[in-house]
């Protein structure tokens, strides 16, 4: 199996684990825009952890994460993200 196929999987299953245990958690509560929550929380962590190793150059990140520099500051305002 090829690593970015193991890495997938792995990303995956983590993502079913963690949506489990939030439902788990509600305890008879009722979930709402969880589509909208979950991609926002993993948009944010990803944007935060690949602008950490680019040591905050925006070109890098926005080549890494695949969008536009402009995509990039939007999403970057949009989270009140601090960029060293």
């Amino acid at each position: 199996m090829q690593r970015d196929e193991l890495a997938k999987m792995n990303l995956q299953e983590y993502t079913r684990q963690t949506v489990r245990k939030y439902l788990n958690d509600l305890k008879g509560h009722q979930a709402k825009n969880l589509y909208d929550f979950v991609i926002d929380q993993i948009e944010k962590g990803i944007i935060e952890e690949v602008l950490e190793f680019t040591k905050g150059n925006r070109t890098q990140s926005s080549e890494i994460l695949g969008i536009t520099r402009t995509t990039l500051r939007n999403k970057i305002n949009k989270h009140k993200l601090m960029v060293s």
